[in-house]
């Protein structure tokens, strides 16, 4: 029994100088390599910082259940909350192909493919209603219950089946900057101007 014992606390202390070395070394090769948003990182840094992000989700937090159903009107609600305050880094169709995600560390995932997919609607309410420190993704919603993120939840579930014309409504209610208004101003003024001009 005091071998066995003796063993255990031998395997965990050794565990612990094995992760502490890693952790360590990781520290040494992330200070070489800097922390700039602009070079990829290692696939270890971004594999242990997801992991790290998953297991930081509290457990009663990942398996709540989305009170809203999947109905036509909540998708198209998650839509339009969606295209107004996320697509400016996530991109209308979830891609993160923008560029302000394209120029955040870590970058937005792609959230039509499985890695983002298969997170429970608790985890995926969590990450939209609490954020994730030290990235570009903030805490959105009331302290509370947040029916707005709870929506965008059902948005998420529908990107991988978004239809061009769902871009196109999007695309309207994306905000837009000075200059874009200006330039949809002066198109609408022309074409105003070749409707009067026309017989």
């Amino acid at each position: 029994m005091l071998r066995k014992v003796v063993f255990l606390w031998r395997t965990l202390i050794g565990g612990l100088a094995l992760l502490g070395a890693l952790t360590l070394l990781g520290i040494v090769l992330a200070i070489r390599q800097g922390f700039g948003a602009r070079e990829a990182p290692p696939a270890w840094e971004a594999f242990l910082a997801k992991r790290i992000y998953r297991l930081s989700i509290p457990a009663e937090e990942r398996y709540r259940q989305n009170p809203f159903p999947p109905t036509p009107e909540w998708i198209r609600q998650g839509m339009e909350h969606y295209a107004d305050h996320c697509a400016q880094c996530h991109a209308n169709n979830g891609s993160g192909q923008t560029e302000m995600g394209k120029n955040l560390y870590p970058r937005p995932p792609d959230m039509r493919k499985e890695e983002t997919q298969r997170l429970t609607d608790g985890e995926l309410y969590y990450i939209i209603h609490n954020g994730i420190r030290l990235t570009g993704m903030p805490a959105w919603g009331e302290e509370g219950h947040d029916a707005e993120s709870w929506k965008l939840v059902l948005f998420l579930r529908h990107l991988p089946k978004l239809t061009r014309e769902e871009e196109v409504q999007m695309e309207k209610l994306n905000p837009k900057g000075p200059k874009e208004r200006q330039e949809e101003e002066e198109e609408e003024r022309f074409l105003e101007g070749e409707e009067k001009s026309s017989p």
